[in-house]
């Protein structure tokens, strides 16, 4: 707690062009032959490393068809490899290839216009009885319980819409073996118990998703704001999409966008830079260099009106509203991601104030910029629950009024300079442990070129203006550029209807 304590202070003046420097001096940057950057970041505070593995690859990337392949892949990288979580890889293989085949034989079946019951039958049978006979050669959580036993401590992975990530701690003397794991799994993948994995994937969309009020109407937002770009597809994936995807399709996306030039590696901690050197090129150098993955080019077309939908549910009522906004490298984008703290950041936010404190009309009432992505146009979503009571329009015109007070200019410096010692706050509690820094620089080098973005967005923050955000909020806070959602609470005599 000392140590942390100790960061804070020591950079809560300023973070700026002086802490750049400062910690420059403890940071060292290769690039492997094969494209694969590395980050190592030099903190003595403790005798540990926190070890991330970031991959520009997520649901943005998906093809129409196999939505949720990114979350698929994540859940196998924890599989093991040829030679971790087996007892014997080339009959299991053999075996895995049979099963996913024989998954295929069935799904087309099952996708057929006119599907023969008792072939289906036939065909499930085969497929079960092979993915039986391929687990009788799994080692379970072998993966897991190897670096758990050597002192690994948060375990663990996300994806999104933009990207991948995973990342463990270990003390520093287990650094080459973190290595040796990580270049095996990501080298040698393997789709070992593919399906029992998809159907754990389906259980965790009924539970956020199908079975979550609010996740539903998330998925909603995104899928009537966007009719061309992929964001429109929810990270997790839709369920015949999920079902759909075979051990091929997962292998294809794995070596399409799995390659070194695509991935950033991040270490943070008491670790010799040379000896990380020595480790990335000793373990990770063979792996095959290739052609980094394109860039989305779908742009989304110009919204040509609002657009409103209703859901009806038999709970709570909620509003979401979703502007049209920039991608995270778009000049307007420091100022957009300010009007959010304005609006929405802390008890002294305008419509937090204004609605759950002095109003007591709103229960919750938050936004954020760059949902459900920022490296490219994504979101400026706002969501609100009301008291009890109250209308969910009385709530819209409220955030209407505040954003007019805005473009009319009734916005002081004072809010500004809110916003800013808040981001400053958030930025150093993001630097304040090991995983912190190494999850904040891979993020930034992987979406901004460099992992410096983390501060010098703080030093553009310091230009912005009330003028800016008057800017801002009459570009693109206008009523052609919004998606509205609610939930309304279903009427008894009117639901059958």
């Amino acid at each position: 707690m000392l140590s942390v304590f100790f960061f804070a202070v020591s950079f809560a003046p300023t973070l700026h062009a002086q802490s750049i420097e400062n910690i420059e001096q403890n940071v060292t940057e290769f690039t492997l032959d094969n494209g694969l950057h590395f980050i190592i970041i030099e903190r003595d505070v403790a005798p540990v490393a926190s070890f991330v593995t970031h991959v520009g690859v997520g649901s943005v990337n998906e093809q129409i068809g196999q939505t949720g392949l990114s979350h698929v892949f994540e859940h196998m990288a924890f599989k093991g490899s040829t030679t971790i979580g087996t007892t014997n890889w080339e009959e299991e293989k053999v075996i895995i290839d049979q099963m996913d085949d024989a998954y295929l034989a069935w799904l087309k079946e099952s996708r057929s216009s006119s599907p023969d019951e008792e072939k289906l039958s036939e065909l499930w049978d085969r497929f079960e009885k092979l993915q039986e006979k391929a687990g009788e050669f799994v080692v379970n959580n072998e993966f897991s319980q190897i670096v758990e036993r050597e002192g690994a401590s948060g375990l663990n992975a996300f994806v999104s819409a933009d990207e991948t990530a995973f990342f463990y701690s270990l003390p520093e003397n287990k650094a080459e073996l973190w290595f040796a794991l990580e270049a095996d799994r990501f080298m040698n993948p393997v789709m070992r118990e593919y399906y029992i994995e998809k159907d754990v994937i389906m259980e965790e969309r009924r539970d956020r998703v199908d079975n979550s009020p609010f996740g539903r109407l998330i998925e909603e937002l995104i899928s009537t704001a966007y009719s061309a770009f992929p964001y429109k597809h929810h990270p997790i994936g839709w369920p015949s999409d999920i079902e759909a995807v075979t051990i091929q399709d997962a292998l294809d996306f794995y070596e399409k966008h799995y390659v070194p030039a695509n991935m950033t590696i991040s270490i943070a901690g008491d670790v010799d830079p040379d000896r990380m050197k020595t480790y990335a090129e000793r373990y990770f150098g063979d792996m095959p260099s290739a052609e980094s993955p394109p860039k989305v080019m779908t742009i989304e077309p110009e919204q040509r009106g609002e657009r409103r939908f209703v859901m009806e549910e038999d709970g709570q009522p909620v509003l979401m509203i979703g502007y049209h906004s920039v991608d995270m490298n778009h000049p307007d984008a420091v100022a957009i991601d300010l009007l959010s703290g304005v609006l929405f950041e802390g008890r002294t936010s305008r419509l937090y104030r204004r609605m759950v404190t002095e109003e007591q009309k709103a229960l919750q009432i938050g936004g954020l910029n760059g949902f459900p992505g920022s490296l490219y146009p994504g979101l400026f979503l706002i969501y609100a629950v009301p008291n009890q009571g109250v209308e969910l329009a009385e709530i819209e015109e409220a955030v209407y009024e505040e954003l007019d007070r805005i473009r009319e200019g009734d916005i002081s410096e004072r809010e500004i300079e809110r916003v800013r010692t808040n981001a400053r706050a958030s930025a150093i509690r993001g630097l304040a442990s090991n995983q912190g820094m190494a999850l904040n620089f891979a993020q930034a080098h992987a979406k901004r070129g460099t992992w410096q973005s983390i501060f010098t967005d703080l030093d553009e923050m310091e230009k912005v203006t009330p003028e800016d955000l008057q800017r801002v909020v009459d570009t693109y806070f206008v009523k052609q550029m919004r998606t509205v959602g609610t939930i309304q609470t279903r009427d008894s005599e009117t639901a059958s209807r």
